[in-house]
């Protein structure tokens, strides 16, 4: 079999990376085109030193790229979607976005959370959202369910906290053992690369090293998927904090279970959800130090842990998860729904496990 060509649109950020890194890896695919305006002509390896002899690929232009099988789009959010009409040609199979551009379905959602109206509100709904533990069904074959015609299959890769708190929260929505007249309260906890490559005064190091800082107590953008995602359940409010670490997001979910709901009806809801999945583990040590979800040890990983506690006088449940955001929450789940795609193993190129220590 041929592999899959696939080129990477803004690869000199963070996210599109990580794509080229498990990219690179992959049995099925081949990377043919890279493109940074910033780096065009120069080696990857200059920009993602991890990457120095592996590949020799260097930067192209975004202007001189070419048409691929796939075409992933790791672009600053809104870069995709003011110019789709000019990159859908060049992706023969499946466009893949990373950023947030077509993650929402209406542009009331979209509206939300957003201070300008989205540019291509004609196009929201046309991505499949690309959470493989939610959306197997829908992911699968869409490459070869596009049906030609110059239309790929789309794909749009979920926020990283997102994903942390949609995980953590699913199977109790999914099982209706929450009190829904009850809202939920979010924390996620966060590490400094899900701000991305670009420079502030927040990613200045006098001001994040030891930093523990909440950046967003309400209005998280990341809200209005976690309302779209768990569809039916109660109201969700998010806050999150920034942490002295580079990747990482853990997430820890208040919520009040249903009259009569007990741990065992719990443990059965996450083990149902999540005892085929490739990729969510369900963390219930009694011993040791690692007894509930620790971001440290899914470093470079696409692993998401997830665990729960109770508070039996109470009837609270804190629903944790926790992810590398780079991976399992931005590029590692994007090749996963790639994978679903386009008929491969969904495992394939996803077989880093983590470090520790």
């Amino acid at each position: 079999m041929n592999p899959v060509r696939v080129s990477v649109l803004g690869a000199s950020g963070y996210a599109g990376g990580e794509f080229l890194r498990l990219a690179l890896g992959h049995p099925g695919l081949e990377v043919g085109q890279v493109t940074s305006r910033e780096h065009a002509g120069h080696p990857v390896h200059i920009v993602h030193p991890n990457l120095r002899g592996v590949t020799d690929l260097r930067f192209s232009h975004p202007d001189a790229l070419d048409p691929a099988d796939v075409l992933v789009a790791a672009l600053p959010h809104g870069g995709l979607a003011e110019r789709v009409d000019a990159y859908l040609p060049m992706a023969r199979r499946v466009l893949l976005d990373l950023s947030e551009d077509f993650r929402l379905a209406t542009q009331e959602a979209y509206g939300a959370h957003h201070a300008r109206p989205h540019p291509r509100p004609d196009l929201l709904g046309t991505f499949v959202y690309a959470n493989p533990e939610l959306h197997r069904e829908e992911l699968t074959g869409v490459a070869a369910a596009s049906g030609g015609a110059g239309v790929p299959g789309r794909l749009a890769g979920a926020g990283c906290i997102a994903t942390a708190t949609i995980l953590a929260l699913h199977p109790l929505v999914a099982e209706g053992l929450l009190d829904v007249e009850r809202d939920v309260i979010a924390d996620a906890k966060i590490g400094s690369s899900a701000a991305g490559k670009e420079v502030s005064l927040a990613s200045h190091h006098p001001e994040r090293a030891g930093a523990v800082r909440t950046y967003a107590p309400t209005g998280h953008r990341h809200q209005a998927e976690i309302a779209q995602e768990l569809a039916g359940g109660p109201t969700v409010h998010l806050s999150a904090t920034a942490v002295e670490r580079v990747r990482g997001v853990l997430v820890a979910a208040h919520a009040f279970l249903r009259q009569g709901v007990g741990e065992a009806d719990v443990l059965a809801a996450y083990r149902r959800s999540y005892d085929a999945e490739p990729f969510v583990r369900l963390v219930r040590a009694r011993r040791g130090v690692h007894r509930v979800p620790d971001p440290r040890i899914l470093d470079g990983s696409n692993y998401c842990d997830v665990g729960f506690a109770l508070d039996d006088g109470t009837g609270r449940v804190v629903a944790m998860a926790a992810l590398d955001n780079l991976v399992k929450g931005t590029a590692g789940h994007a090749m996963q729904a790639l994978n679903l795609a386009l008929g491969f193993p969904e495992t394939a190129g996803l077989g880093f496990t983590g470090l520790h220590p």
